[in-house]
């Protein structure tokens, strides 16, 4: 079965073609910048990488872009767009009406366009793209695969707000959670590594969106992003946790619009707010020039974090496993080595020198004396999403 999986974001479309169930990656690529005159789509195959930069308007060009690729003579690795039997896409948002993945029907789509006020960057982005899919591979099952499918056992004393139940009731407002696939898949991977079951862990999601989930027998029961994908972690332009008075005060005391104190909080807070940076190479490099600003981000990382750890701990009632992965997570040994100093006390003891080494398989870099593994698990969102996708069309 060929299962083309695509991510579509705000300004960029991720896509990769597996050969299920075998999970064969046959292509993969990017596509970057839509809506720029400098736009870029890179593909990928065994035998051939292609990189094009080129003006893409808008999401409809990049796809047919994707699909003529995918159909090209030379680099291409079909001859038709019927060859395609199942197209998965990722959805941010599903709220609280879908639990597992779904086929895509226009009830779905409905759906998925109500909840745009709640995932703006995202649940748009990614409709376009269900809407594109159809008509360039028309004959394809288009399934649908929530990023906040997998939180949804969170339990109501988790996922309920201290405000009227009204507001849950009628207005749906509570924790959602999101990265769910991503939790989903390095949960599963740690239990097939470590051979065994696993009832207390906690999954670290850092990338520049960050997140980490508590996971108790397989299943979420807690996690740090909440009603959108803003609070919890600190992020790369994302402020994580901040004190509701604060925007008020914005608001109020400084004369700053609604618009205006959304935008300071999700495009130009976090590590971009504390050092100039974004990105945590840069920030990294600047904090080993002695830049006091980068090491004090990295430290303030970290221990929002940590802080999460304790806490996730707490209602487990202890802990087994700690899984850290998504680009920063896989990534920087920095982050992981600031995070777990002085958590002995719960079981945690890094192995520095397995830490430093980067590996693209899952890696152990907890120390013999840890009590509690720690792991590093490259996450393969795509992946997942095509496995979820075979198993709901093979039945």
């Amino acid at each position: 079965m060929q299962i083309l999986v695509i991510n579509s974001g705000s300004s960029s479309i991720k896509f990769q073609l597996f050969d299920m169930p075998h999970a064969v990656v046959v292509c993969s690529g990017l596509v970057e910048r839509i809506g720029l005159e400098s736009a870029r789509i890179e593909y990928k195959t065994e035998k051939d990488s292609v990189e094009k930069i080129t003006e893409i308007k808008d999401h409809k060009k990049g796809l047919q872009l994707v699909a003529a690729f995918l159909m090209d003579k030379e680099v291409g690795v079909i001859t038709t767009a019927e060859e395609i039997d199942v197209i998965g896409h990722r959805v941010v948002h599903g709220g609280s009406s879908f639990a597992n993945t779904t086929i895509i029907d226009q009830a779905v789509k409905e759906h998925i366009k109500e909840l745009f006020t709640l995932a703006p960057l995202h649940n748009p982005a990614n409709y376009e793209g269900i809407m594109v899919a159809e008509e360039l591979f028309y004959k394809a099952k288009q399934v649908a695969v929530f990023d906040t499918a997998f939180h949804q056992t969170i339990p109501v004393k988790a996922h309920k707000y201290a405000i009227n139940s009204e507001f849950l009731e009628r207005h749906h407002i509570r924790v959602y959670g999101f990265h769910g696939t991503s939790h989903k898949y390095v949960t599963k991977q740690a239990m097939q590594f470590l051979e065994t079951p696993v009832s207390k862990m906690i999954t670290i999601h850092l990338g520049n969106g960050c997140s980490m989930a508590a996971i108790q027998n397989g299943k979420s029961i807690d996690t740090t992003l909440g009603f959108a994908p803003m609070n919890g972690l600190i992020m790369g332009t994302r402020s994580g946790d901040i004190d509701q008075s604060v925007i008020f005060h914005m608001m109020n005391a400084m004369g700053m619009t609604a618009q205006e104190v959304n935008d300071v909080l999700q495009k130009k807070s976090g590590m971009l707010g504390l050092t100039g940076y974004s990105d945590l190479r840069d920030i990294e490099s600047e904090a080993l020039k002695g830049d006091q600003a980068c090491r004090l981000a990295l430290e303030m990382n970290a221990y929002r974090i940590k802080k999460f750890i304790g806490a996730y701990a707490a209602i487990m009632n202890g802990l087994e496993v700690v899984v850290f992965t998504a680009g920063i997570g896989e990534n920087s040994d920095t982050i992981r080595k600031l995070v777990c100093q002085e958590l002995d006390f719960l079981g945690i003891v890094l192995d520095e020198e397995q830490n430093a080494i980067r590996s693209k398989e899952i890696s152990v870099i907890s120390a013999a004396v840890s009590k509690v593994k720690i792991l590093v698990i490259p996450t393969n969102e795509e992946l997942e999403i095509a496995q979820q996708s075979y198993a709901l069309v093979e039945g």
